[in-house]
């Protein structure tokens, strides 16, 4: 006999094209805090959050109620035909909470992708510039713009060409994969200043440059986490030639690091700030928020979109930031930090497959690999390791260029007991592949 996971695997095979791929085969039928179940009414331990929507946990009943509460009053509209308070109400609170002393405004949009697009627009039409400085095992969407800005070939890029023009790729600060051979603090980040100085020499001049967009840790690329002085030194060139800062918190931001922001880690303050995922606790809602006097140039009508700024998603936004700052969620971010640190770090002592652990507060990876001293990707091992957990009852994540990387986007809101039981899953699944 058929479970019912299986005959919607069946249905999904038939009725949707196989480039939406599946990481798992259990269909979800609900979901609370960080527990999962499918349709066999298995429960399952989410350290994946959607791949980091869910920083407030599933269902949470603040969100509930303000998606419930506002579908009884107004569905949509289009802001631009017939405005509402909602969306200026979120727009005001962005605002306040972005870093930087100095006026901001703040549009939104649908997916992280289209909050990337007009962020790049918005530049573009400031600096009246056309080239995009992106960095490599960057990700930033899947339309055409954001795919040309993304890093990763395959799966996000192949056969998907010909690209965006202008657009440059520069190298990340992966210091552990040092694509200059130098070892930091030594190298002093020169990556971020002194090659980059070479790099307008040899592919694009500083002056044709609008803006160079980076995340504070990249995602899908591996949860790269440059040094210490590394933004102050990307953001000190930017001034230099008059080229905008993009930073990208899409699903670095919203609490994901312990802070309600990831760039406030380094004490930057970029030009303009992307931010989606957890940005509303599952429903589709972006957010481009810059410097006021940059984010006004555009003329009217230049920027918008049908559904951004949904009612329901503005409503269910503004209370997952009343859940951070009234809520202490920020607080039990930077425990679960903390606590997650530890315990990796001490895996990283009984496996020698461990090659790194990094990343900030909560948002922590591991990178596996086959030797510590050849550092040679081992995404085979990270493959079965992801399957195994699965079997046992966890859904982790692997991303990295090598897919070698193993990522932790957990709610913020786990439990303790969840939390260890995940965890020993995690380890018990390492003996195992190992």
């Amino acid at each position: 006999m058929t479970t019912r996971n299986e005959q919607l695997m069946e249905l999904r095979t038939k009725q949707i094209p196989q480039g939406i791929s599946l990481l798992n085969p259990a269909f979800i039928t609900k979901a609370f805090g960080a527990i999962m179940v499918d349709a066999d009414g298995r429960e399952l331990i989410d350290f994946a959050g959607g791949i980091g929507v869910n920083n407030v946990g599933h269902c949470h009943p603040k969100v509930v109620a303000a998606i419930k509460d506002q579908a009884e009053k107004l569905i949509h509209t289009c802001f631009n035909v017939a405005p509402y308070e909602s969306y200026i109400e979120l727009a005001s609170k962005l605002n306040d909470l972005a870093p930087g002393d100095f006026a901001k405004l703040t549009m939104f949009a649908n997916s992280g992708a289209e909050a990337v697009e007009n962020a790049l627009k918005i530049a573009r039409y400031a600096t009246k510039r056309p080239a995009i400085i992106a960095l490599e095992h960057g990700f930033h969407g899947r339309t055409l713009m954001t795919m040309t800005l993304t890093s990763k070939v395959k799966p996000y890029k192949l056969g998907f060409g010909p690209f965006a023009p202008e657009i440059y790729r520069i190298p990340s600060a992966y210091c552990y994969r040092c694509p200059y051979g130098l070892k930091h603090p030594g190298c002093k980040a020169v990556c971020a200043d002194d090659f980059l100085e070479e790099f307008f020499c040899n592919y694009v001049a500083a002056e044709q440059t609008a803006a160079i967009i980076a995340e504070p840790i990249q995602g899908e690329g591996g949860f790269i986490t440059p040094p210490d002085e590394y933004f102050a030194k990307l953001h000190g060139i930017c001034k230099k030639y008059g080229i905008l800062l993009i930073i990208d918190e899409i699903q670095s931001g919203m609490g994901r690091t312990g802070k309600l922001f990831a760039i406030d880690h380094w004490g930057i303050e970029p030009d303009i700030i992307t931010t989606a995922k957890s940005l509303a606790g599952g429903m589709p809602l972006s957010a481009i928020t810059g410097r006021a006097e940059i984010m006004n140039l555009p003329h009217p009508g230049g920027l918008g979109g049908t559904y951004g700024g949904n009612p329901i998603s503005c409503k269910a936004a503004l209370a997952v930031l009343e859940i951070f700052l009234e809520d202490g969620l920020l607080k039990q971010a930077e425990a679960l930090g903390a606590k997650l640190r530890g315990r990796f770090d001490a895996l990283m002592e009984k496996f020698e497959i461990i090659g790194e652990v990094r990343g900030k507060g909560p948002m922590l990876a591991m990178e596996l690999v086959k030797d510590r001293e050849s550092k040679e990707p081992a995404g085979d091992v990270t493959t079965k390791l992801t399957k195994l957990c699965y079997d046992k009852g966890l859904i982790i994540l692997a991303c990295g260029t090598h897919h070698n990387v193993v990522r932790f986007l957990m709610p913020l809101v786990i439990t303790d007991e969840q939390l260890d039981r995940g965890l020993s899953i995690l380890e018990e699944s390492l003996h195992e592949v190992v």
